[in-house]
């Protein structure tokens, strides 16, 4: 079998790759895990300067992989190019700091000495997104890394193209062969595959990003095999706007942070919630903004709103709207596919929206925006909590002391004070209730994929029996 790669900007073919067969399959496993106990064996600071040839691989290779990525999934080339930059840093943020954070830690317990070493698990199956072909690969890939493990990557079918373009740049940074690798599987055998890999003895940890129904399946798997795992899985994240905030400010960040790579994004600002004092004057504001966007061939300068990147994709998001509006939404901007080839729809933006509508209860995984009136900021808050998914969150207001407080009320992994939610290797990443568990980049996600090994030495006669626990 074969896996085809397709223009989301012309619904035209890219590439048709082969599959990875059986047979290489078993090879690709047996030099990963080959590969993993050299790996370990590294001295941190060795692995460093891996990490900083890879950040020094990706800066030389931009050009090709930014345009690969815009053409498998349509982002605006812009946008491609600003994914393998920060792709880039984080690589140079964990070699710079990595060391120095597995170093293993010295606790006082009463023996003559107690120490954490950080060890690595071994391999990594990292199950990834098509959205952010490279960013999502390199945020898992960076970290594990630098902590000792090895990755095998097995992407979404429509960025495969971009999935073996990045392998071949690890190679191309001089890292060792099996340290990286790229399983090509087609569409209809992915849980098949995945299943299979995800039990195989060889495979030490899984991570996911990817929709909330996916992850319980692999979760699922993952546990089954008693297997570590992490998720990172949808969001509806409230940006929220109080009565006393910049409104022109807010805009302008509300419009990025939900239309950015074509609002296909787990963290976008995904429900404008607005205290109805103000909320007239801050629809102005934004739907200025919101005009100003540019839909149009990604590959072209001043695009800031592509194709999205499957046709299932945009029918999703025309159906969302279309339903919302049935009960009773009101669509101030957009709503609508233009009539020109490709998976485009329009920036949107609803008014009057009310809980049980679907651009509500559903992620909307596109260019299409819901706005809900608070009568204040109690009623703010209770709405933006009013979900299950808590990835990321937003607030806006004047008063930092009372955004700070309001910030820690939120159900989120992550909170912008007058801002938008990143993920930033300085930062770990991550969320709760079905946006996932376990967290990504900075300490936090360096150490979800290694073994805290408590080591305690005593005396050559063994503990002082002052000393003994109380279970013995």
């Amino acid at each position: 079998m074969s896996v085809r790669t397709i223009d989301p900007a012309t619904g035209e073919p890219v590439a048709t790759h082969e599959e990875t067969g059986a047979a290489e399959l078993e090879g690709m496993l047996d030099l990963a895990r080959e590969r993993a106990v050299r790996w370990a064996a590294v001295p941190p600071e060795r692995r460093a300067k891996s990490l900083r040839d890879l950040a020094a691989a990706l800066r030389s290779d931009a050009g090709a992989l930014a345009a690969l990525a815009t053409r498998e999934m349509g982002k605006p080339l812009a946008e491609s190019q600003a994914e393998v930059e920060k792709c880039a840093v984080a690589c140079d943020w964990f070699a710079d700091h990595a060391p120095d954070l597995l170093r293993p830690e010295e606790v006082s317990t009463g023996a003559m000495r107690t120490r954490l070493a950080y060890q690595p698990l071994g391999v990594i199956l990292a199950i990834m997104p098509w959205n952010f072909p490279y960013w999502q690969v390199i945020r898992a890939l960076a970290p594990a890394l630098a902590a000792g493990n090895v990755v095998m990557l097995k992407h979404a079918p429509s960025t495969t193209g971009c999935a073996l373009e990045l392998a071949a740049t690890v190679l191309r940074a001089g890292l060792p062969e099996g340290l990286f690798s790229a399983i090509v599987v087609n569409a209809e055998r992915t849980d098949e595959v995945a299943s299979s890999v995800i039990a195989d003895r060889r495979i030490a940890g899984v991570t996911f990003t990817g929709s909330t129904r996916a992850g319980r399946a692999v979760a699922a798997r993952a546990g089954q095999a008693l297997k570590k795992c992490v998720l990172e899985l949808g969001g509806s994240d409230p940006f929220v706007v109080l009565a006393d905030a910049d409104l022109e400010s807010a805009a302008a960040w509300a419009a990025r942070s939900r239309f950015q790579n074509t609002g296909q994004s787990c963290i976008a600002a995904k429900r404008i919630i607005v205290e109805q004092a103000v909320a007239d004057e801050f629809n102005e504001h934004l739907l200025r903004r919101v005009r100003e966007l540019r839909v149009g061939d990604p590959t072209e300068p001043g695009v800031t709103i592509g194709p999205l990147a499957r046709v299932d994709l945009r029918d999703a998001v025309e159906r969302q709207v279309r339903e919302s509006v049935r009960q009773g939404a009101r669509v101030v901007i957009g709503g609508e596919a233009p009539d020109r080839p490709g998976y485009f729809y329009l920036p949107t933006v609803l008014d009057e929206v009310e809980p049980g509508m679907p651009v509500l209860e559903e992620e909307v995984f596109g260019p299409a925006v819901p706005i809900m009136r608070a009568g204040d900021a109690e009623h703010a808050l209770a709405l933006a909590n009013q979900t299950t998914y808590g990835l990321g969150s937003a607030i806006w207001t004047s008063d930092l002391e009372r955004g700070e407080e309001f910030a820690t009320r939120l159900q989120a992994g992550h909170t912008a004070v007058n801002g938008m939610t990143v993920s930033d290797p300085r930062l770990p990443f991550g969320g709760i209730k079905e946006s996932g568990y376990g967290r990504e980049l900075f300490r936090h996600g360096l150490l979800e994929f290694v073994n805290a090994h408590a080591i305690v030495v005593n005396a050559p006669r063994g503990p002082d029996d002052d000393r003994r626990t109380a279970s013995e």
